[in-house]
């Protein structure tokens, strides 16, 4: 079956037009050619990841549904994110799904959309009918605190390290004892705390004169131990490896997840403390059929991350599969046609 496209762009609250003439929301919407409105139809959103041409859009609408990919107006923008207008962004898409005769919305949450479009039910207008989880994440301060390195002990400074938490340390592994992991995860989990206190009093220093808010930078945030050992969290996946290829490569470069942050999306988003982007809360609140699939080679969503989605959900209608692939199935050959045959038999069995 072809597919049409059409591009879809519309204002956002106060914002109407950019000055070079964009508007703020903006989007792909996929559908069958030369057949009535689809009735039921996905969107797809992240955080900051353009989806306008998700893998799955053409795959989708050549199946018989439509799929919109979806971008608030923080695409591209992760640094300066806030939770409520990016969820009032979705909203504008759900309901211009629903104007143009979708009956029923699939949220589908792909990777670290999982998180958001979960929120996005949870907190916004609960404007869809099912719910996807693939390959996602399990919250951004939750996704963050794994994979930060623990041993940087100075902020401003790329190679302050303390060698008895560094996971490159030959020292320390892998493999990784028991023991040395838990003293790791801790870590980690004071690095977040320690980031949480700093932005909190940083900001109540600016404001106190003036200033709304700054932005600062994260180093070193590819150090998942199980990015290099094969043992922790078993599957089909290559070690080492992360999404940007040798992990210990990976976490000396400028780039990563939360590398450059306001104080106010640190907050926002990526704090264990006060972050509503976790997953979790959200998904206690979801009652809607759901189904989560998880990729059994990725390198960066692990069996245990789609364990606990699934078992946050409160859906009592809600399917787990296990699919051969890579984060966003381009391997192994086929894998994005099996994963789309998969969500569309389930969809359509939940049609009605």
């Amino acid at each position: 079956m072809s597919v049409a496209t059409e591009f879809v762009a519309l204002p956002a609250g106060d914002d109407s037009r950019a000055g070079p003439g964009g508007h703020p929301c903006q989007g792909v919407y996929y559908t069958p050619s030369d057949t009535p409105a689809p009735k039921t139809a996905f969107i797809a959103t992240h955080y900051n990841v353009d989806f306008s041409e998700h893998y799955l859009a053409e795959p989708l609408a050549a199946r018989g549904f439509g799929f919109l990919g979806w971008n608030t107006r923080f695409r591209g923008n992760e640094g300066y994110f806030l939770l409520d207008i990016a969820l009032a962004d979705i909203a504008l898409g759900v309901n211009w799904l629903r104007s143009g005769g979708a009956e029923r919305v699939v949220l589908l949450g792909n990777s670290g959309g999982g998180s958001l479009m979960a929120a996005y039910q949870a907190l916004g207008e609960g404007g869809g009918d099912l719910y996807i989880s693939l390959a996602a994440h399990p919250g951004r301060p939750q996704v963050l605190t794994a994979w930060m390195d623990a041993s940087v002990t100075d902020e401003l400074d790329p190679l302050a390290t303390d060698p008895a938490l560094d996971m490159y340390n030959d020292a320390n592994g892998p493999p990784y004892s028991p023991e040395w992991l838990r003293f790791y995860r801790a870590g980690q989990d004071a690095r977040n705390r320690r980031i949480t206190a700093w932005a909190r009093n940083e900001l109540t220093r600016l404001r106190a004169v003036g200033v709304t808010d700054r932005v600062f930078t994260l180093q070193r945030t590819w150090a998942d131990p199980r990015f290099v050992d094969p043992t922790l969290d078993p599957s089909e996946r290559p070690t080492p490896a992360c999404y940007l290829g040798d992990p210990a490569h990976a976490n000396r470069g400028p780039f990563g997840i939360g590398i450059m942050s306001t104080l106010r999306t640190w907050l926002e988003m990526w704090s264990l403390e006060e972050s509503r982007c976790g997953g979790a809360e959200h998904l206690a609140k979801i009652g809607l059929p759901a189904l989560v699939i998880q990729p059994t080679m990725d390198t960066g969503v692990f069996p245990s991350d789609a364990t606990a989605i699934f078992n946050a959900l409160a859906s009592t209608d809600k399917e787990r599969i296990d699919l051969e692939g890579d984060h966003y199935f381009r391997e192994p050959r086929g894998a994005r046609e099996r994963v789309a045959d998969v969500v569309a038999d389930w969809a359509r069995s939940r049609a009605d």
